[in-house]
């Protein structure tokens, strides 16, 4: 079974909807773990600021840690080994990696905007 764990930067969420600008890339990624949870798929996320144990505890990200700063994080791990620094899994490479379309990774949009209607309350 595949596992992925990202350990990502100190920030305040995972979602990048906090704050005073919306960083769409965490937006995306947020999106697409949500996309694999609702079909049982599990990504375990650490954040620097919450589980700064999981950064020591993980003799790779440790070390990675030492030798570069802060600045290589997000670290994705993929099966115990590193496969990227500094940025998130592309849609394209979850997909590939959970054996999935990357359609499937992509929330669904209306197909038609949602229209209001006016009740009359008298």
């Amino acid at each position: 079974m595949t596992k992925v764990q990202i350990f990502d930067p100190a920030m305040c969420c995972s979602t990048g909807v906090c704050g005073p600008s919306v960083d769409p890339e965490l937006t995306r990624i947020a999106s697409a773990i949500f996309q694999l949870g609702k079909k049982g798929y599990t990504i375990d996320r650490y954040n620097l600021a919450n589980d700064p144990g999981a950064f020591v505890e993980n003799n790779k990200v440790n070390k990675l840690l030492h030798e570069k700063g802060t600045d290589c994080l997000p670290v994705v791990i993929l099966n115990g080994e590193i496969v990227k620094e500094a940025s998130y899994p592309t849609t394209e490479e979850l997909a590939k990696w959970y054996s999935l379309e990357e359609t499937e990774l992509v929330e669904k949009k209306p197909l038609t905007p949602l229209q209001f209607i006016q009740i009359d309350n008298k």
